[in-house]
C-alpha cells in the first residue's frame, strides 16, 4: 500500500513506538524525515529502503511530502528475510527501478484475477528476498563498529516489546540488562533522542489507542491489560500524552 495509508485514522500510527506481527519493508521515493528502528534514531530520504522484521519497535515521521510503498510480508511467511533490521540506502538507479519493478509486478498480480496470480505473486516475492539479500552485500563492504549505546537501546526495545504490557518500570528493564536506570536513559537519549521512560509510555499508549480504536474492549480492561496501577493512572497518564481521556479519544476515532 501507499506509506500515506500508513497513518490512516491518525498519524499515531506511523509516529507512536509499535512493533508488527509480520515483517514489513518501506520503500521511500520521496520525501525525508527520520525513523526510530530497534531503538536507534537515523533520517531517511529518497530511494531509502527499510526492513523491519515481525517484533522489531519503530516508529517514523511521515511528512506531507513523502511517497512511497509499504509491502507486508504476512504473518508466518516463508520467503527467507534477513534477520535483523535493514536500512538500506540505494543509490544507483539500476537497483532503484528493479526494487520499484518487483513491487509493481507484485501489486499486479495481487490485483489481477488470472489464474495462478497468487503464486505468481509469491515467486516475486521470491525475487525481493534475493534483491534485499544482494543490496545488504553491496552495502556490507566496510562493516562499522555499532556503538555501545545503540546496542543496548536496541537490546531495550527488544526486552520492552516482550514485556511492555507486564507493568515493568525501567528500573526493572535497566536490572534485566545489567545497567544502572540512569545508565540506560543515557544510552536511549544517545541512541534515539528520547529517555528510555518515554519509550516505554509511547509504547504502552499505541498499544492504548490500537485496542480503543480497533476494539470494544473496556477501558478498565485495556488498562488492566497494559499493567497500568490503575483505571484511574491509566486515564491520567493517556490525557497528559494524548490530550484527551480514553473515552473521549474512543468517541473522536
Amino acid at each position: 500500500m501507499p506509506v500515506m495509508r500508513l497513518a490512516a485514522g491518525g498519524r499515531w500510527r506511523v509516529e507512536a513506538m509499535r512493533a508488527l506481527s509480520e515483517p514489513l519493508l518501506l520503500w521511500f521515493t520521496r520525501g525525508q524525515g527520520r525513523i526510530t528502528l530497534g531503538g536507534s534514531t537515523r533520517g531517511y530520504g529518497t530511494h531509502n529502503a527499510i526492513f523491519i522484521p515481525a517484533g522489531v519497535m519503530h516508529s517514523f515521521d511521515l511528512a506531507p511530502q513523502s511517497h512511497g510503498t509499504a509491502l507486508f510480508f504476512g504473518a508466518g511467511t516463508d520467503v527467507a528475510l534477513p534477520p535483523s533490521a535493514q536500512h538500506l540506502r540505494i543509490r544507483e538507479a539500476g537497483p532503484q527501478a528493479e526494487l520499484s519493478g518487483i513491487l509493481d509486478q507484485i501489486q499486479r498480480e495481487l490485483d489481477s484475477a488470472r489464474p495462478g496470480a497468487e503464486r505468481a505473486a509469491q515467486h516475486h516475492l521470491g525475487l525481493l528476498s534475493v534483491w534485499l539479500e544482494r543490496q545488504i552485500a553491496a552495502q556490507a563492504d566496510e562493516p562499522r563498529a555499532i556503538p555501545a549505546a545503540r546496542r543496548l537501546a536496541a537490546r531495550f526495545t527488544a526486552l520492552l516489546e516482550r514485556d511492555f504490557r507486564s507493568g515493568h518500570g525501567v528500573a526493572d528493564y535497566a536490572a534485566e540488562l545489567g545497567v544502572t536506570p540512569t545508565h540506560l536513559t543515557r544510552a536511549c537519549r544517545e541512541a534515539c533522542g528520547r529517555t528510555a521512560s518515554d519509550l516505554l509510555q509511547d509504547r504502552r499508549l499505541y498499544e492504548a489507542r490500537r485496542l480503543l480504536a480497533e476494539t470494544r474492549a473496556p477501558v478498565k480492561a485495556i488498562s488492566e491489560g497494559l499493567g497500568f496501577a490503575s483505571p484511574a493512572y491509566f486515564t491520567r497518564a493517556f490525557h497528559a500524552r494524548i490530550g484527551k481521556t480514553p473515552s473521549a479519544f474512543r468517541k473522536g476515532v
